[in-house]
């Protein structure tokens, strides 16, 4: 059975496992553990992402005001309980062995987990977050937002997770520097290596470390916060597109402590990486001066519908 997916299902969580990637979901909360190569990828579980840091743009427009429930969704959208497919088909949990004990292991090409966040606008939406492992250890994300009539632009829509430690630096494919839907210049896609996780140190933190048009990123890292792994070689995770190229930030802050410090010295200490993959992003405007409207085709309707996917490879 070592070339295919195992899963295991108890009352509380289910493990999903393969080709040395691990992954546990919590029937509440999601993927609360993506461990490659026994090194830990998660401090929390990821979240559907609805806020970007506001710019001086957005104050000076008021955007930060007309949007602001989406900081609330951000922060405080609920995930339903799960639903899971083995091979195409449905497995209803917590699943029951033949013998009629509770909990037990299935086998599997491919096993598909998906949840349902609630977010707390008015009013409300959804949007459904599918995790997908195949047996080589890929595993899938597909996040689709439900657009609903009433509820205003967003700043972003993307995919938030956590990890443990700061990353020693990030490289990538797409276009160099940081760029936004109305910033992207003349650039042409490339191989990028940035050291560290580097802040654009604006006066007052805002908004920053956006690149569009990605094919792939790859996350290092040389830390854990598993005190057995005192001295171990760099190891990383990537992140791939699938049918279209996405954006993304890695940086050190969420956009909340972005949001809360007016000046640079306020920033909290490096301790985590914030890897963001966004699928839609609205522009910073400042089309004439710094006030101006974000033009129409790159602000994000929260009436519409928006689809995004990607993998992460070991």
């Amino acid at each position: 059975m070592t070339d295919n997916v195992r899963i295991v299902i108890d009352e509380e969580m289910i493990g999903l496992h393969a080709c040395g990637r691990d992954c546990l979901f919590d029937y509440r909360t999601g993927l609360v553990s993506l461990k490659t190569g026994g090194k830990e990828w998660l401090y929390s579980a990821p979240r559907p992402a609805f806020w970007r840091a506001t710019t001086d743009n957005d104050r000076g427009n008021g955007f930060s005001c007309r949007s602001a429930q989406w900081v609330g969704a951000d922060l405080f959208s609920t995930a339903g309980r799960p639903s899971l497919e083995v091979d195409g088909k449905p497995v209803v949990i917590p699943y029951t062995p033949a013998d009629g004990s509770t909990g037990g292991q299935l086998y599997a090409s491919v096993a598909s987990l998906c949840y349902t966040f609630t977010t707390p606008t008015v009013p409300a939406t959804t949007v459904d977050v599918r995790y997908t492992l195949d047996a080589a250890g890929n595993l899938t994300v597909a996040a689709h937002y439900h657009g609903q009539k009433g509820l205003p632009e967003l700043p972003a829509f993307g995919l938030r997770m956590v990890m443990p430690t700061p990353a020693t630096g990030f490289t990538y494919f797409g276009l160099p520097g940081e760029t936004y839907p109305d910033r992207l210049g003349a650039g042409k896609k490339q191989l990028v290596a940035v050291v560290g996780l580097p802040v654009t140190p604006y006066l007052v933190p805002q908004e920053c470390g956006m690149h569009m048009d990605t094919d792939w990123v790859r996350v290092e890292r040389e830390t854990t916060l598993n005190n057995a792994d005192a001295a171990i070689a760099p190891f990383s995770l990537t992140f791939a597109c699938l049918d279209r190229p996405f954006a993304f930030s890695c940086l050190p802050y969420t956009p909340l402590e972005l949001e809360n410090a007016t000046h640079q010295e306020e920033l909290p200490p490096a301790r985590r990486t914030v890897m963001t993959i966004y699928g839609a992003v609205r522009g910073v405007g400042g089309i004439d001066s710094w006030g101006a409207p974000v033009g129409e085709k790159h602000s994000i309707s929260g009436k519409k519908d928006i689809d995004f996917s990607f993998v992460m490879r070991p």
